[in-house]
Parts: structure tokens; C-alpha cells; sequence
């Protein structure tokens, strides 16, 4: 397998929002990161001409959480499923501590409360969990200093410890959990 990295970074991730200005005001206003595009758009799409507009919210490293949303309700009900309520499926963003603590800040002082918001302390990291108004899950991860030398190992291990665990031996082997198995 080649082992170069092809992908640079994340460019974008695209969901379909039923209240664009209402995801504007959480993503800028509350978390704030900055409206850096917004494309209104009419084009064939999928065999019909489609009405949408695409707004792009600026991370620290150039890529963005875009959002559409369409002008026609049919063609907002055919691509904007609602997003599923479930812990595991979340955008998880790297954070620092000082960036955390104030994020933290900003999403109680714009009112989010549990179970809107909670905190989950992995060990490894420990994260800021909140939903935004279209109810999809953002993390706001930081990497605990004490993990880092367990890095190389986790990459070393990686596919041993997959073959591990889809054989059938599911033990922990997270040593900051206190459950081992």
C-alpha cells in the first residue's frame, strides 16, 4: 500500500439546513466562525433545475462546515433528511484548551444547556459536545498532553488492532479508561 497521503486537509463538509439564517447565527455569532462564502445557485442538478443557496463557515484551517439550503420545499424534503439523533454521529473539531474553555463559554452564554450540551472526559481528550440548531452534533475536541506519547503506538497498532477487535477479542486497550476488559 502506498503509504503518501494524498488528501490534505479537509476542504469542506456539506449538510442541507431547513434555516440557513438561524445556522448563520450559531456557527458566526455564537462559535464564531466567520460566513466566508455564500453561493446562490440555480443549476440542473440530478435531472432537474434546482434553487439553492451554499454557505461556507470558515475553520482555523482554511477548510468549512457549508451548509444548503434550496428554495423549492420538494427538493428540500428530497435532500434534506432530517440529521439522526445519535452520539456517534458528529462532527468532531480540534481544539486547544484555551479555545475550548471559550467555547464553552459562548455556548452557555447563548443559552445551550444539557442535553442540548455536554462534556465527556475519553482520557485521551476531553470534549465539548453541542447541537446546533439543525440537531447535528458538533465535538470540540482537546488532546490531553499526557496521551501524546501513546500516539506512535495507536498508529503502530492500527490495523493489528483492528483485526483484533473484528476477530472477536474486544478488550479495552485504552489505558486512560478505567473499565478494562
Amino acid at each position: 500500500m502506498n503509504s503518501e497521503i494524498l488528501a490534505k486537509r479537509l476542504h469542506h463538509t456539506a449538510y442541507v439546513t431547513k434555516d440557513l439564517e438561524a445556522t448563520r447565527a450559531f456557527y458566526e455569532d455564537v462559535l464564531g466562525f466567520p460566513l466566508m462564502a455564500t453561493y446562490c445557485e440555480k443549476d440542473e442538478l440530478f435531472g432537474k433545475e434546482r434553487t439553492y443557496c451554499h454557505c461556507f463557515f470558515e475553520l482555523a484551517d482554511g477548510s468549512a462546515l457549508a451548509f444548503f439550503q434550496f428554495a423549492d420545499p420538494e427538493d428540500q424534503a428530497e435532500f434534506g433528511p432530517e440529521i439522526p439523533e445519535s452520539p456517534f454521529i458528529h462532527i468532531a473539531l480540534q481544539v486547544d484548551e484555551k479555545g475550548q474553555a471559550e467555547l464553552e463559554r459562548r455556548i452557555a452564554a447563548a443559552g445551550f444547556v444539557e442535553p442540548d450540551t455536554y462534556i465527556l472526559e475519553h482520557g485521551y481528550c476531553r470534549s465539548v459536545y453541542v447541537k446546533d440548531p439543525n440537531n447535528m452534533i458538533l465535538e470540540f475536541t482537546y488532546d490531553a498532553p499526557e496521551a501524546a506519547p501513546l500516539d506512535a503506538q495507536r498508529r503502530a497498532e492500527a490495523r493489528s488492532e483492528l483485526s483484533r477487535w473484528l476477530a472477536g477479542n474486544h478488550s479495552n486497550n485504552n489505558p486512560f479508561r478505567a473499565l478494562h476488559a
